[in-house]
């Protein structure tokens, strides 16, 4: 086991690398980038923390993990219990290790970045993560005793997958109630398998089965049975709605109809549920990537892993158009590196006013203009603004649009006591998520619009909190 080193010599160990694999292998395949850290380099690693009293790194943190004392746990080479006091606040930390931007959020207000670089908590949850799968055993939580209560979850996503796992705690009887056949909402179609393998997906989700949430699927609320019934007929004390945001924006520019283009939700849900990444074990369902030119329209994390898919399924060019700066762009810093790595070329200050046809309704190119950036819009980012005099034709063969996502309306239609936005959002309270229909509750993309994996799952502890409080004081 590590013995502990002076503070001194911790400050002088330099940020341990993630192996990963060779750029122009996993071009060619869908196993996963990142291998993970070895044992010896994850002590080191954890060895850097400075174990700061004031734990800015879990006031970072949107789920509120014990960064600090699970650290200390794997740098003193104790993976079991660093693993046991992780789960007691993050019941998903395969997945958020993995897609969680901690850059952002622990790792940005860790003291030890103040001078160097931040210590690496995001792969050092995923370590402790992976060591569970490894040996066999999880540090799963004790349930409270049954309450007699039961919750019903709409949706699978990260949102109700962490509401479920702290509500059985609480001694609930938790059901989900999924619209498609597997199980993980956007964890699942949405994030392609050399980010975030469909595995790590199941067995989180087992885990949960393990501490006694039931999940159904093919179960699609609004249409195969509504709120109201969940209510009424099937006894729910109360609903948790976490769909999520999966319905695709459009350009709203000419030639979005024709054979080829796609919305980055369809081309990410046809690769990813229906296993076009395994082709030719499964016939491919999309219009063929291999050989053709290939552009995703966007800068975000979804445009990204739209992009980089493509080239995995053969693209000859692949490009990401964005029409601001890449110093704008939303996406992780580490994916587009990885992009770039593998080939993508990006095309900044550039954005599409119309796609190009050939008889038959194929895709055979797109027209362009170039961008200049202005004032500052409503989200602090310079508005791009068009070059007269700019515009250029590509040939392009598929173009997938990544121009974000709005909330799917068939649970809000069903129910007319739940008050919307005008954009379609549940509105809930930011405190308890209460909707305006009593025993409702609603949390994640569904009321923020389309945001971060961790995100949603904070919403979903906080509705977790909320929702064990109503059922056991009745008070609304």
């Amino acid at each position: 086991m590590s013995i502990q080193l002076p503070l001194k010599e911790r400050m002088k160990i330099p940020r341990q690398k993630m192996p990963e694999q060779n750029p122009a292998d996993r071009r060619t395949n869908f196993q996963e980038v990142n291998f993970g850290l070895p044992d010896e380099i994850a002590m080191r690693e954890a060895q850097r923390c400075l174990e700061c009293k004031a734990e800015q790194c879990k006031a970072g943190c949107p789920v509120g993990v014990k960064v600090r004392e699970f650290i200390q746990l794997v740098a003193a080479g104790d993976f079991m219990a660093a693993a046991v006091k992780m789960r007691e606040d993050n019941v998903l930390p395969a997945i958020t290790g993995r897609v969680c931007p901690q850059e952002d959020q622990c790792e940005r207000v860790c003291i030890v970045g103040k001078k160097g670089e931040p210590v690496a908590i995001g792969n050092l949850e995923r370590f402790i993560a992976d060591y569970e799968r490894r040996v066999g055993a999880v540090g799963l939580p004790k349930n409270a005793p049954p309450t007699g209560k039961r919750v019903a979850i709409v949706g699978s996503g990260p949102a109700a997958l962490s509401a479920a796992g702290d509500l059985v705690q609480f001694g609930h009887a938790v059901t989900v109630l999924e619209a498609l056949h597997e199980i993980g909402g956007v964890l699942t179609y949405g994030i392609p398998e050399f980010r975030l393998p469909k595995q790590i997906v199941r067995d989180e989700v087992d885990n949960l089965r393990k501490m006694g949430v039931v999940f159904q699927t093919n179960v699609v609320v609004g249409r195969t049975v509504t709120v109201d019934e969940l209510f009424n007929e099937m006894g729910f004390h109360a609903v948790f709605i976490a769909t999520g945001a999966g319905l695709p924006n459009f350009l709203n520019i000419p030639g979005e109809q024709l054979c080829g283009v796609y919305s980055a939700n369809e081309f990410l849900t046809r690769v990813n549920l229906m296993k076009a990444y395994r082709f030719p074990e499964y016939d491919q369902p999309i219009y063929d990537c291999k050989d053709k030119d290939v552009a995703v329209i966007g800068g975000g994390n979804t445009a990204l892993d739209g992009i980089r898919t493509a080239v995995r399924l053969g693209a000859r060019n692949a490009y990401l158009i964005y029409r601001r700066s890449e110093k704008e762009m939303p996406a992780r810093v580490e994916e587009a590196k990885h992009a770039r790595e593998e080939g993508v070329q990006f095309m900044m200050l550039t954005n599409p006013v119309e796609f190009l046809g050939d008889d038959k309704g194929r895709l055979r190119a797109a027209r362009f203009v170039k961008m200049e950036l202005g004032e500052p819009d409503s989200s602090g980012r310079r508005r791009p603004v068009v070059i007269k005099g700019s515009e250029f034709e590509m040939s392009l063969h598929v173009v997938i649009i990544a121009a974000g996502n709005k909330g799917n309306p068939i649970v809000q239609a069903s129910t007319p006591d739940l008050k919307t936005t005008p954009q379609g959002y549940i509105i809930a309270d930011p405190e308890t998520l209460k909707t305006s229909k009593p025993g409702v509750f609603a949390g994640g993309d569904i009321v923020t619009g389309g945001a971060t994996v961790i995100l949603a799952m904070g919403a979903g502890r906080k509705a977790a909190k909320a929702i064990d409080t109503y059922l056991r004081t009745g008070q609304w």
